[in-house]
């Protein structure tokens, strides 16, 4: 979509000399590896703070609490991908009025991001924390699993204020100029959410609610520094005040509403994670009882990282073909998606072998090999890593209509990963394979939607010599 594509030709300019690539005639190879290598390199990284934390939680408080982070993190995901969906277009918006000179447009644009992500989220930190218990069942969880619940949920949701301030604020921060900056302020946060998560599960014995604690501070901090920056050190984008009259309260909504417009893909990708993670409790709570969300919960703390994989993928290419697709030259075009679905698939591969090959050494990390949860995710990772190699093409495959600014079917793709395929799924499948079904309810999501991909693909190019024959 162009929102994505624009925040991408942004982004290659901030980081890198324009004259130093030349996406246009240099080969598309080295290219592509240009903008792989450091995008994965960084998305790793975050994923494997958030790793660290599970192996924490794990090993310093069980299966349990790991089944209990679990059931409270599915909404989080959910805000998370509120906050990229307004970062993503508040930054695209923005950038547009200072291409033109307006920077009052331009800051007036992120601060009613700013402002109206907050408000969201203190809507759903009130209406879930009124009734923990209720959002508690809501979410999947039993009753034995209920005061771990109710011990991490009220930090955790908590912690969303601070994780969308920085998911919409990081945007604006290398817009603004200051990609070290932006990048310090995952850097720290994450250091710090490490070291306090050791602090408060073993020395101090706090438990679950150390961990909890321990990502709230740390998100607290990295949220501070981005509201610093925009309130104090920005060179351009900083934060203005908004009139309250009706005039603009009425310009913010329609504001916003182009925002999440540019921006809903970015949501979307992020649901699908949320989604897999609630029916998964569910379904594993139902069938296989708390053992079994808890060796869900391990699969869920991997997921990210292939999630991370096909992303990065999928940016990488990204600014090569909506440059070499503005320019009309379409064998590059073709070129560059070829070498990422290529790249996918391999990548999937991998992943899926390590998923079937070292099983025990993966769940290992997070529960002792005598655990019953641990037995349970053992025997159901090679099963579950069946559907990577799809999931990363399909990641790819949906970046590339959204390239080339063909907004539809990237967000009728995403919807069918992301909600028509998968729910039915994990609602149908156990009860044709039993246990096994639930751990391959991803796998028939992801292939019936690569199908419709290549389907759709398949009809469009059928369709595009037809109307070419004729002429």
């Amino acid at each position: 979509m162009f929102g994505d594509i624009y925040v991408q030709s942004l982004l290659v300019l901030l980081y890198m000399k324009r004259d130093a690539i030349d996406l246009g005639k240099a080969e598309i190879p080295v290219l592509f590896r240009k903008y792989l290598l450091p995008t994965l390199f960084g998305m790793l990284s975050l994923c494997a703070v958030t790793a660290t934390d599970g192996i924490f939680v794990g090993r310093g408080v069980g299966s349990d609490a790991l089944a209990a982070v679990n059931i409270c993190i599915a909404p989080t995901m959910v805000m998370m991908g509120i906050g990229l969906m307004l970062g993503v277009g508040a930054s695209v918006c923005a950038s547009i009025h200072l291409a033109n000179d307006n920077v009052k447009a331009a800051r007036l644009n992120i601060t009613q991001a700013m402002g109206v992500a907050t408000i969201v989220v203190l809507l759903f930190i009130a209406s879930t924390l009124s009734f923990p218990d209720t959002t508690g069942r809501l979410l999947g969880s039993s009753e034995q699993l209920m005061p771990l619940v109710r011990e991490y949920m009220p930090w955790i949701f908590v912690t969303c204020l601070f994780q969308i301030w920085c998911a919409i604020g990081l945007f604006v921060v290398r817009l603004d100029g200051s990609p070290g900056y932006a990048m310090w302020c995952n850097v720290i946060p994450g250091i710090m959410n490490i070291l306090l998560d050791y602090l408060f599960i073993f020395p101090l014995d706090m438990g679950l609610k150390g961990a909890a604690l321990a990502t709230c501070i740390s998100c607290f901090v990295g949220g501070m520094m981005v509201l610093g920056y925009l309130g104090v050190l920005a060179a351009t984008l900083r934060l203005i005040r908004i009139k309250l009259s009706v005039k603009s309260l009425r310009l913010t909504l329609r504001n916003i509403g182009y925002q999440c417009k540019i921006g809903i893909s970015a949501l979307l990708g992020e649901a699908t994670m949320g989604v897999l993670m609630l029916m998964g409790n569910l379904m594993f709570m139902r069938y296989m009882g708390e053992d079994g969300v808890g060796a869900f919960s391990i699969a869920c703390y991997y997921c990210p990282f292939v999630f991370m994989i096909g992303n990065a993928i999928a940016q990488s290419a990204q600014p090569i073909i909506s440059y070499n697709y503005g320019l009309g030259d379409r064998l590059r075009v073709a070129a560059t998606e070829r070498l990422a679905i290529l790249c996918a698939i391999a990548c999937g591969v991998v992943v899926t072998a390590a998923f079937t090959l070292f099983p025990a050494s993966m769940v290992g990390l997070f529960l002792d090999g005598i655990s019953p949860a641990a037995g349970i995710a053992t025997a159901g990772f090679p099963v579950f890593s069946t559907a990577f190699v799809f999931y990363i093409f399909n990641l790819t495959a949906i970046g590339y209509f959204q390239s080339i600014e063909n907004a539809i079917p990237s967000v009728v793709f995403a919807l069918l990963r992301g909600c028509v395929f998968l729910v039915p799924s994990f609602i149908v499948m156990p009860l044709l394979l039993g246990d096994n079904g639930i751990w391959l309810s991803l796998t028939v999501s992801e292939i019936l939607t690569s199908m419709s991909i290549i389907g759709y693909y398949l009809y469009q190019r059928r369709h595009s010599r037809q109307v070419v024959s004729s002429r």
